[in-house]
């Protein structure tokens, strides 16, 4: 059972999350009602909300509809969000049923089918992977619908991507720590420093939030870290993080590879601003790198960094050329979907009660600029520039909308 620890914390079974705490409602209160589908995209072992975020809401009278299994592989019961005041749904048309859909990936054709006009999905968006059939269904169906991943918050920053990023990050180091390692054909090494033996050297291709929490995970074990990256003022940020003993370079091809050949740890963590992410070590610099040491490719969902990358599993996450370990498996925060379920419930939670705070979703939308950047569909018309130019489709700017229909 979830227990008050603190002002705006919630403990539930060893973990704490922050929540917003009830407030006294006012006229523009609005009940939610919110439905979670079960996941059926490979290898997706998230769900939106934890048991603890759950109780918070129906304890604050809004309604909550789960399939059944829906947190299964994130270690959340059926029997922990019933007693949390969801009601368990065991077909994904009475989750459909709701007012808004909250999951984790996009819409298959045959989800968008049980939705309704007028109804708001919260989801990824995945524009790389969008088929232009499916957004047509959606617009035909009146659907509004919000990308997760382009929200901004009051800051002006991307919650979800940062939360995922940072999690990714220090994964990534501790994913190389078992490939070193005997158990999983490693060279026999523990990742970090020890007295008496020289220390695990790691390049971090990289420095945003991936490379950031790559660098600060593998420094906490002692390792020596070098980081590349183009932008100047990543650079300077992740240099002021952590120290001025940390080496930090632009990505130049001839000390690129210099360091690659020395380095027992590769971060392939540059992820660009393309649709796909940049190939910036070569096969020829790959087959210069030690035996056994382990490239981990958190770019691959994008293409990856490496130009010997390959999409792996979870189940067979590996594969070995050139003598070097490559883990290519895309999501990686998947593969720990109880911390990443908590991390996004702590987004998805404040956002969901502002919604109910301010009257529903229309006054949300339109008093919240960062939530309109996240939007691609409003009342079934396109919202999304990059959308509308990819498939060539009418779009409609979402400010004015909000400020001439809501």
């Amino acid at each position: 059972m979830a227990k008050k620890i603190a002002s705006g914390s919630v403990s539930y079974e060893g973990q704490a999350e922050t929540l917003a705490l009830p407030v006294k409602k006012d006229p523009r209160f609005h009940h939610l009602s919110i439905g979670i589908p079960k996941e059926i995209t490979f290898q997706e072992n998230r769900v939106p909300l934890t048991p603890s975020a759950v109780q918070y809401f129906t304890s604050n009278g809004h309604q909550i509809k789960i399939e059944t299994g829906a947190g299964r592989n994130a270690n959340f019961s059926d029997s922990q969000y019933s007693e949390a005041g969801a009601e368990l749904a065991y077909s994904p048309k009475e989750v459909y049923e709701a007012d808004i859909v909250l999951k984790i990936d996009p819409p298959t054709l045959k989800e968008v089918e049980l939705m309704r006009p007028g109804q708001l999905l919260v989801s990824a968006l995945q524009i790389n992977q969008l088929e232009e059939s499916l957004l047509r269904r959606m617009m035909d169906k009146r659907i509004n619908a919000i990308a997760y991943e382009f929200m901004e918050d009051d800051s002006g920053a991307l919650p979800i991507i940062r939360a995922m990023s940072e999690i990714a990050g220090t994964a990534s180091i501790l994913i190389a720590a078992e490939y070193l390692n005997n158990t999983h054909i490693g060279k026999g090494e523990l990742l970090g420093g020890f007295a008496g033996v020289p220390p695990t050297q790691v390049v971090v291709i990289g420095a945003g939030a991936v490379g950031e929490f790559a660098t600060k995970a593998a420094l906490g074990l002692g390792a020596n870290v070098k980081v590349f990256d183009n932008k100047m003022y990543r650079l300077r940020r992740i240099q002021k993080s952590f120290g001025f003993h940390l080496y930090t370079s632009t990505i130049q091809p001839r000390v690129l590879a210099s360091a690659l050949e020395s380095a027992d740890v590769i971060i392939g963590a540059l992820s660009g601003k393309g649709a796909r992410s940049q190939v910036v070590v070569t096969e020829e610099m790959i087959m210069k790198m030690r035996a056994n040491s382990v490239i981990i490719d958190v770019a691959i969902d994008r293409g990856g960094n490496f130009e010997t990358s390959e999409v792996t599993t979870h189940e067979k996450p590996i594969f070995k050329k050139h003598d070097v370990i490559h883990y290519c498996v895309p999501n990686i925060a998947s593969r720990v979907s109880r911390t990443a379920s908590y991390a996004l419930s702590n987004v998805f939670t404040p956002m969901l009660d502002d919604m109910a705070s301010m009257g529903g979703f229309s006054d949300y939308l339109r008093l919240k600029p960062g939530i309109r950047k996240g939007s691609y569909l409003y009342k079934g018309s396109l919202t999304n520039k990059e959308l509308a130019d990819k498939f060539g489709i009418r779009w409609h700017d979402i400010d004015l909308m909000a400020g001439l229909f809501l």
